[in-house]
């Protein structure tokens, strides 16, 4: 069962911490796509609003994301991130429900 984990993320008003974060999202996901088990770990941004973005993390199952954790990259990201945003990270886990279409 394929194990997702969707965060929603709002950036600061001013372009250099959008244009920061869009850049760190955009490294992330080149490295984290990497990750043993990982099936999909792609960045969106809002068409409509260009403080938003989407990460969506796709893992074989649950513990595929002990790689991910164990990555030397992640222990980087949250304190280069965390600065950049307006709130907090919005943070949502599912599992894909079987019979659908990935």
């Amino acid at each position: 069962m394929v194990y997702t984990i969707v965060v929603h993320l709002r950036a600061k008003p001013d372009q250099e911490s959008i244009t920061k974060l869009h850049d760190k999202l955009v490294e992330a996901s080149n490295v984290y796509s990497q990750d043993k088990e990982t099936l999909s770990w792609f960045v969106s941004q809002s068409v409509h609003d260009k403080q938003d973005f989407t990460i969506v993390e796709r893992y074989l199952n649950e513990s595929s994301q002990q790689y991910h954790l164990n990555n030397p990259y992640w222990k980087t990201f949250d304190p280069y991130v965390i600065p950049l945003l307006e709130k907090d990270m919005d943070m949502h886990r599912v599992v894909e429900l079987e019979g659908s279409r990935s």
